[in-house]
């Protein structure tokens, strides 16, 4: 694996998003195999986290990945007020719980090893890679690419419908658009990660009786309006780097 990260940085970036989809793809029929929501992507994802942080810890490559605090305070991003109220999107029609104990533990296990995966390869490994020939193409890319990742839902046995996943997709970009500006003027990934969990876990709990179409889409505006602001703020007050 190093000397391919050696060899070429993009490269390796897509080897990570491709090995991370197909894995996501063949957990799905496995987990209704074993009966237990999540059991098996839990496992595929849980292992994808523990062989990328031993990776980048052993070769020294954290801080480059955002892997440690931001050196600037909390109060130039707001005190990441923004990123707290986009973690309680999911609650905006209520709560509830949706799976069994077994189910939920491996909910929450699994949707915090996505956090940490998906920002790792998306906004580390993606981003890194083509922001030294071209910021904003790296930015945009990288958003988008994560955004349209969620497609995959469509096909690989999540159960998601078309009008769910577009708008999935698209709160991903928006977010995703977030959080690599996060990243790039900030220099820490840790707000994106514990964020991006923070989001994944809590739908897991949210309460989907009554949630229309119209509903989904007003929380989908409030989103935008929300990541749009706060990444306008971010570009015009944080330092370029």
């Amino acid at each position: 694996m190093k000397k391919l990260y050696e060899k070429n940085e993009m490269t390796f970036a897509i080897v990570w998003i491709v090995i991370y989809c197909v894995l996501q793809s063949l957990a799905n029929p496995l987990n209704e195999m074993i009966g237990i929501p999540y059991s098996a992507s839990a496992v595929f994802c849980a292992l994808q986290t523990v062989v990328l942080f031993v990776f980048l810890q052993k070769n020294g490559l954290s801080k480059r990945y955002g892997l440690c605090r931001s050196s600037l305070p909390a109060s130039r991003f707001l005190y990441y007020i923004p990123l707290v109220i986009l973690a309680t999107r999911n609650f905006w029609n209520g709560a509830t719980i949706n799976y069994s104990l077994a189910g939920t533990v491996c909910f929450i296990l699994c949707m915090l090893c996505v956090g940490f995966v998906e920002e790792v390869i998306f906004r580390g490994f993606l981003f890194r890679a083509m922001e030294k020939d071209n910021v904003k193409t790296a930015i945009v890319v990288s958003s988008v690419t994560f955004g349209l990742g969620h497609l995959l839902n469509l096909v690989n046995g999540s159960g998601a419908g078309i009008a769910e996943n577009l708008i999935q997709v698209t709160a991903a970009i928006a977010i995703g658009f977030l959080f690599v500006i996060l990243f790039h003027r900030g220099e820490s990934l840790l707000p994106c990660i514990i964020t991006h969990s923070a989001i994944n876990i809590t739908s897991g709990f949210a309460n989907e009786a009554g949630l229309t179409i119209e509903k989904c889409l007003v929380f989908q505006l409030l989103v935008f309006v929300i990541t749009v602001s706060y990444s306008f703020i971010l570009t015009k007050t944080l330092p370029k780097r």
